[in-house]
Order: structure tokens, then sequence, then C-alpha cells
């Protein structure tokens, strides 16, 4: 439970978990390292100066009472011992440190241990040790360096710590950076291929990310050979079809209209479903990227549809811009979301969304709309729903939702299906990543 509750506190990418996993040991190492330095070695150290430091004190106390049988002793030790005394009218009972000053508080300790007559120990800076004495002659204060009793440039040692930590941390950083550089455009790679965008790469870095980049050289171009292939199979396929069925077209001219029209009907609808077959089978990848205008795209394809008679309508497009799109694909997926909404419904609303992460056209109509729990199966190839559709309004061969699905994917999006709380029908949005 501990880790599941810490897993959402991690860092999720792999620069984030590799530098958490360099900073972190040596953070930790630096702060059990100064933590033992200072509880053993300079609580130590402040022990044993402060004990010679009492020492000396108690050497001046007692010179001071034998200062009436031998008046030379006092000056003497205190001048070799360079401490100096006076004599105030009251002595300060509080000690006074600065917050930071963590050796002070061993210093004051010791000092009130050490010497019974001790009140209060001032340590005002980091300069001076001020003693304040109750003794045998009345009130007294004894002043001396602090140097005496505590470790000099003691913090020399924490501020290397930390500034070569820093550094090192720095240049483990550089390396890491330059370690992962090599993975990051592999992934870039991959997700620009993913989108029908073929980037070019060099694998480059450690031996195993140069594999991985190898094999998806690799894979790529398999996958390119196999669109290649497919392409000129379906350009093939489509020039051997198309010519009987202009035969076909050429042999009813010759019959009686009565005859003629329904089996013309038949040969129409042959060269339509051959029509859908192939632009399914093209995929998304005939065409190459460019910068396009999503806006205009959308606009000449509702002006196609109302020159025709249709009732589409285009709503005050949000946002604009020219964006990297496929624009026959993209022509098609809307294309066919309209077609559909016009062939099911009876008018339709198209309206376009461009924002800095992602580019939403969407198709509102009126007619019977999709059940939910049949959005799914709605976008797979060659689904026809005709209880939930109304057939009266045409017939699709079931790939026009497919199309566009797989459009959206190419161009890093999603195909949304849903209820129009507007027209009352089927709403879907075509949403395209930028």
């Amino acid at each position: 439970m501990f880790f599941r509750w810490l897993k959402h506190y991690m860092p999720r990418s792999l620069y984030g978990r590799a530098a958490l996993i360099l900073i972190l040991p040596v953070v930790l190492l630096q702060v059990v390292v100064s933590f033992v330095l200072v509880s053993r070695h300079f609580e130590g150290v402040t022990e044993q100066m402060t004990f010679a430091t009492s020492r000396e004190v108690m050497l001046v106390l007692e010179a001071m009472e034998v200062s009436d049988t031998y008046p030379d002793a006092l000056p003497t030790v205190l001048e070799t011992l360079d401490i100096s005394v006076s004599h105030p009218e009251a002595l300060a009972t509080e000690d006074t440190r600065l917050w930071y000053d963590f050796s002070g508080i061993i210093m004051t300790r010791d000092f009130k241990k050490l010497l019974p007559g001790v009140q209060a120990v001032e340590l005002v800076d980091d300069s001076k040790v001020v003693l304040n004495m109750a003794a045998a002659s009345g009130p007294l204060v004894v002043e001396f360096d602090r140097k005496r009793v505590s470790a000099s440039n003691s913090h020399q040692l924490f501020v290397n710590m930390l500034v070569f930590g820093a550094l090192l941390t720095f240049v483990a950083y550089l390396y890491l950076r330059n370690q992962l550089r090599p993975i990051k455009r592999l992934a870039v790679a991959a997700e620009a291929f993913g989108r029908g965008h073929s980037l070019p790469y060099s694998p480059r870095g450690a031996i195993e990310v140069r594999a991985a980049g190898n094999a998806f050289l690799d894979m790529r171009a398999r996958i390119e050979r196999q669109i290649e292939q497919r392409t000129l199979m379906l350009s093939g396929v489509s020039h051997d079809l198309r010519t009987p069925l202009t035969r076909f077209k050429l042999g009813l001219s010759l019959l009686e209209d009565e005859d003629r029209e329904p089996l013309e009907k038949d040969v129409e609808e042959m060269q339509r479903m051959l029509d859908a077959f192939l632009d399914f089978a093209r995929g998304v990848y005939a065409d190459e990227s460019e910068d396009t205008d999503p806006t205009a795209l959308v606009e000449n394809l509702v002006n196609s549809y109302t020159r025709s008679g249709a009732d589409v309508t285009l709503n005050e497009p949000a946002g604009a811009g020219e964006i990297p799109l496929r624009p026959a694909s993209v022509r098609r997926a809307v294309d066919n979301l309209i077609g559909n909404a016009i062939r099911y419904g009876t008018r339709a609303e198209v309206s376009v969304e461009i924002t800095e992460k992602y580019v939403r056209i969407r198709v509102e109509d009126d007619g019977p709309g999709i059940a939910p729990e049949r959005y799914e199966e709605a976008l797979k190839p060659f689904a026809r729903l005709e209880p939930g559709r109304n057939q009266n309004k045409g017939m699709g061969v079931g790939l026009g939702l497919s199309i566009a699905a797989d459009v959206a994917r190419a161009h890093g999006g999603i195909l949304r299906l849903g209820e129009s709380t507007k027209l009352g029908g089927l709403r879907a949005d075509l949403v395209l990543g930028r």
C-alpha cells in the first residue's frame, strides 16, 4: 500500500526518474555524513576545547584569590592566557547565542557543568565568549576569544560538501541528459511515424539504444514497403475494375430506358462501393503532410454541399491558423461525416475549433442517431447499423466512420461520437492533434 501511494508522487518520465535515482543518494549521503560529523567530530572537539578553557578560567580565579599575597600573579596570568576580567554591578541571567550556532549549545552546557559559578554564557557573535560568574570577590565577567573553545572554520567542510556535491551532480546531470537524448529522439521518431511522418533518424547512444533504433528503422522500412506495394496493387485493381464497369455503362446505354435504368443504378452502386473500398484500402498515407487551414478546408466542403442543395451550415470558427495536416485525408474524413449527416438527417451543422493542442471539427445532424452502446461497433470497418439509421436516405458500405477514425488516429487524435444536444441526432467530433 505504501508503494502504491508513493507511486503517485514519483516522476513519470524516464528522465525524471533517472535524475531522482542520481540525486537522491547524493543528498542522503551528504545528510548522513553531516550528521555523523557534527554529532561526533565537532561535538567532541568542542567539549575538549571547552574543558581546556575551563581549566584556564579556574587558573584565573585562583590567581585572583592570591592576588593580595602575589600582586603580579593575576596580571601575568591574564596576559599569558589572553583573558580579560571585569567586575560589573549586575550579571546577565540568560544565555544568548545566534540561532545557527549549534556548537554554542555544547559550550554553554559544559561551562556551566565545569564552572559552578557560571550563571549565563553570552555568545553574541562568532568572535568572543562572555562568562557571567558569581565569584568570591563579587560579580565577575570573564571574556576571551571564541577560537579557544570551538574549531575554527568548521563551516568550510559543509561548504565544500555542498559545492562539490552540486558540481558533481551537475556533471552527472549533463552526462545523464546526453545518455537519454537518443531514447527521446527514438520516441519522437516513432511517434511521428505513427502519425504518418517519416523523420530522419540515425541510431546513437548506448548499445541497447542503438539496437532498439536499428529495430525501429527495419520496422519502418518494412511498413513503408508494404504501404507502397499495397498502393501499387490498389492502382492496378482500380484500373482493372473500372474498365469493365465502363464497358457495362456503354452496353447499357444501348438498351431501352425501361430496362436500362435499374441496371445503371446497380452499376453506379458498384462504382460507389468500389470507390469506398479503394479509399479505405488506400489509407491516410497517400498524401504528404503540409500546412493547411482547417477552417478553409471545411468551408470549401460546406460550400460544395450547399451548392448541391443540402442543408449544411458552418458555425463561426473558434481560433485560426495553419497546422500540418494531410489535407486530402482530412477532407475525405470530413466529407464522410457530412455525407452521413445528410444521408440520415435533414440538416447538418459543422463547427471548427482550433487551439494550441488540438483541432476539433464537429458535425451534428438531426437524424435518428446511434445508440451509445453501439458507438464502438459503428467505428469498425464494414459495420452497418441499419436498425439505428434510416435506410430510406441511402445505404452506405460501412466505411465512412472507420475512415474518419483512421484519419484522426494518423493525426494523433480521435473520433468521438455522441448525442447532439443542439439538433438531437448524432454528434461526431474529429479531433486532430497538433
